[in-house]
C-alpha cells in the first residue's frame, strides 16, 4: 500500500519537473536547481532545511483537525438539540466563524487573544487554535448532516432493544454517521493541510516559512517555491490517498 502511495506521488511530480526541465530557457530564465542538489553540502543542506519544516505541518495539522472534531461533534448535538438556548448558540457558533477569514482569525487570536486572557500562546498553539476553530465550523455542519442522514428506524430499533440515548447515539448512530461523511472529513483535513501555510506569517517553522527564509538566503524564488507546491503536492496526495484506503476498508466492514 505505501508503495503504491509513492508511485502515484511520484507520478505526480515527475511530469512538474519534466516541465520545469523544458521551460529552463524559456523567456531566458535559466533553473538554478544546483540549490537542491544532493551531491553537493550545500544542496543537501537545503534539502535538509526545506524538509525540516515536514513535521512541524503534519503536527499542527493533525493536532488541528482532531480538536475540530471535537468541537464540532458538540457544537453539531448542540445544533440538534431540543433547547432553543443550545440550537441558537451552536447557529451563532457556526455562522460567525465560518465568516471571518482564517489569516484574520490566526493574527487575532496571536496577538489579541493573550490580551484579552493574560495568556501568551506559541506560535504552534495559535496555529493549532485558529485552524481548529475556523474548520470546527464546517465540520459542525458536516457531522449534523451525518447524523441526520441515519434513518430514524435504526435509531428506535436501538431503543427498542434498551439502549439509552447515549449508547444509541455511541454505537449505532454515529458508526453509521461516520462511514457517510469519511469523505468530507477527509477533504477537511486536506483543508486544514493546506491552510496550515498561513501559520508561516506567525513566525511558525513549517514548510512555507522556511522555504521563504530559504528565499532570503539563495534569492531563487521559483525554484524554491516550485519545490513548496511539490512538498504540498506529495503529502496532500498520500493523505487523500489514505482517506481513500479508509473508505475502502470501512465499506469492506459494512458489507
Amino acid at each position: 500500500m505505501a508503495r503504491r502511495a509513492v508511485i502515484l506521488a511520484s507520478c505526480a511530480v515527475l511530469p512538474l519537473l519534466l516541465l520545469a526541465g523544458c521551460a529552463s530557457n524559456s523567456g531566458g530564465y535559466t533553473w538554478g536547481w544546483y540549490i537542491f542538489n544532493p551531491l553537493s553540502a550545500k544542496g543537501l543542506g537545503n534539502i535538509q532545511f526545506m524538509a525540516a519544516g515536514l513535521g512541524l505541518t503534519v503536527a499542527l495539522a493533525v493536532c488541528a483537525i482532531v480538536l475540530s472534531v471535537a468541537i464540532g461533534v458538540t457544537m453539531a448535538l448542540a445544533g440538534m438539540s431540543s433547547s432553543r438556548l443550545l440550537r441558537g448558540s451552536a447557529r451563532t457558533y457556526v455562522e460567525c466563524l465560518r465568516s471571518i477569514p482564517l489569516l484574520v482569525l490566526l493574527l487575532w487570536v496571536y496577538y489579541g487573544l493573550p490580551v484579552i486572557t493574560g495568556l501568551q500562546f506559541t506560535a504552534f498553539t495559535a496555529g493549532v487554535l485558529s485552524l481548529a476553530l475556523s474548520d470546527s465550523a464546517f465540520e459542525a455542519e458536516v457531522f449534523r448532516a451525518g447524523i441526520q442522514s441515519v434513518a430514524k428506524g435504526q435509531r428506535e430499533a436501538a431503543r427498542s432493544l434498551g439502549l439509552s440515548s447515549w449508547n444509541t447515539f455511541r454505537l449505532v448512530v454515529f458508526p453509521q454517521a461516520i462511514r457517510t461523511i469519511l469523505p468530507a472529513l477527509g477533504n477537511q483535513f486536506v483543508y486544514v493541510l493546506k491552510m496550515s501555510s498561513l501559520v508561516s506569517v506567525i513566525g511558525l517553522q513549517e514548510l512555507t516559512r522556511r522555504a521563504n527564509e530559504l528565499n532570503v538566503t539563495e534569492y531563487r524564488p521559483l525554484e524554491i517555491y516550485t519545490m513548496l507546491v511539490l512538498e504540498y503536492l506529495v503529502l496532500i496526495l498520500i493523505t487523500s490517498w489514505g482517506v481513500r484506503a479508509l473508505e475502502r476498508r470501512m465499506s469492506r466492514h459494512q458489507h
